[in-house]
């Protein structure tokens, strides 16, 4: 989505002193998505992705976030490749503003600095949110009540009055649009999707930056949100996409529940036993002991729970995250209410990935490999379980887990289950597994 190829235009204006100078620093708020939510800083011509080339350039980028009004947290920044992120609060609405020196350019040697803000939340909290007093140059989004927005420009917390503003959608499309004798001005997204509103200045100045002179300084500011700024309710196409997913996995209808003889090792700690899993999902093991049974109880629990058939009257809400419809791993779903701000990607007709909150963490699955039963139904093959502090957005572990399943009357029913976990302390391994499968009457 290359909502800010049109930063071209405007940047233009900066000669041609390098190829920096056809990129424009803007920040994004994402949706919860794989690892929790992030806000990511791209120095770049695209929306969604940044430049290699100048990542070292813009790595001195700070941003604050304000989650409360008028309360500023500093973040804490992660380098990849081409970009900058930082972990959010998955839940609420949030504003995220930074600043970036980003050094003397230009053959008339001026001091480029950059000054990039999104937002994102319900149409109160964004109208709660404050300036900064310490950024000289920020842009001020407030809802009116006419179901548009006003825009104004704020040097040193003072509305710049008759500023001119560019607004650029996924339309590639520029609407210019400019303030009143007040500094406020209105505009409107025609559609729905990802936008940035931004305007600049130059101000005569001379000094020095890390041993280099400049004659001027020239600041850009912009305001990137999603369009509508609170989406309500379900999207029908959402819904559909979501339960014909569910309506696609194997399940255990009329389920009887069974027993089977169970082989296990937990990290080199073997275990011999039987267990029975009850028509409910109920599971009893008959040969306990203190590492490994425990182990092998919970694993079959969360088995039967995904198992089982069951049927609900309460249509789920859900809508798309994004207008991202080529993702590799599928469309983003984000699921309305519920206690783990989930979300999750479908492709041909299977839930690839489920993202959840999960207190202290966020959890992402991604399946890798399914199988077909007899009914053409998914039955999970392997896929992976990560997990991040919900704080920091660092990995705290991974697991690869591994199923093997085989038919017994009307059901398919585990024969094998492996999880192997990578961490910081290393990595092991714990498997099942199931034979002389017996129903129960």
């Amino acid at each position: 989505m290359r909502i800010f190829l049109r930063l071209l235009a405007i940047v233009a204006v900066l000669g041609s002193a390098s190829v920096a100078q056809a990129h424009f620093l803007f920040v994004r708020i994402l949706p919860m998505a794989e690892a929790g939510r992030f806000a990511e800083v791209y120095f770049s011509d695209q929306a969604d992705a940044g430049d290699t080339r100048f990542i070292s350039k813009i790595a001195s980028t700070r941003l604050w976030l304000q989650a409360k009004p008028g309360e500023f947290t500093p973040l804490e920044i992660h380098q990849t490749p081409d970009r900058l992120r930082a972990c959010l609060p998955v839940r609420g609405g949030v504003a995220v503003v930074g600043e970036l020196t980003y050094g003397v350019i230009g053959k008339k040697s001026f001091l480029l600095k950059h000054y990039p803000k999104a937002v994102a939340g319900s149409l109160d909290e964004v109208r709660a949110f404050q300036p900064k007093a310490s950024i000289p140059f920020e842009i001020q989004l407030r809802p009116d009540d006419a179901g548009g927005l006003t825009f104004t420009a704020l040097r040193q917390g003072k509305p710049v009055p008759d500023a001119k503003f560019t607004a650029v959608g996924s339309d590639l499309k520029d609407h210019a649009f400019t303030a009143d004798a007040q500094g406020r001005a209105t505009w409107k997204p025609s559609a729905p999707g990802y936008f940035a509103v931004y305007t600049s200045q130059t101000l005569p100045a001379k000094g020095d930056y890390k041993g280099h002179n400049y004659d001027e300084i020239r600041e850009f500011t912009t305001i990137a949100f999603a369009w509508p700024i609170e989406s309500k309710g379900a999207d029908a196409k959402a819904v559909a996409l979501f339960q014909e997913a569910l309506d696609a996995r194997a399940s255990w209808s009329d389920f009887p529940g069974f027993r089977a003889d169970i082989k296990a090792s937990g990290d080199g700690r073997p275990w011999q036993g039987r267990a029975t899993i009850s028509a409910k999902g109920q599971v009893t093991i008959e040969m306990e002991d203190e590492v490994v049974a425990p182990w092998v109880k919970e694993q079959l629990e969360s088995l039967a729970m995904h198992r089982i058939a069951r049927k609900s009257d309460k249509t789920p809400v859900l809508r798309f995250a994004d207008q991202d419809v080529k993702n590799p791993l599928g469309r983003l779903l984000l699921f309305d209410g519920g206690h783990f701000a989930s979300s999750y990607r479908v492709k041909d007709r299977q839930l690839v990935t489920v993202n959840r909150h999960m207190g202290k963490l966020n959890m992402t699955i991604t399946v890798i490999d399914n199988d077909l039963n007899a009914e053409k139904k998914f039955l999970p093959r392997s896929y992976t379980v990560q997990y991040w502090d919900a704080t920091t957005g660092k990995l705290d572990r991974s697991e690869l887990i591994q199923n093997l399943w085989t038919r017994v009357g009307s059901w398919d029913l585990p024969t094998l289950l492996s999880v192997t976990t990578a961490s910081g302390a290393g990595q092991g391994t714990k498997t099942m597994s199931l034979s002389q499968h017996r129903l129960l009457k």
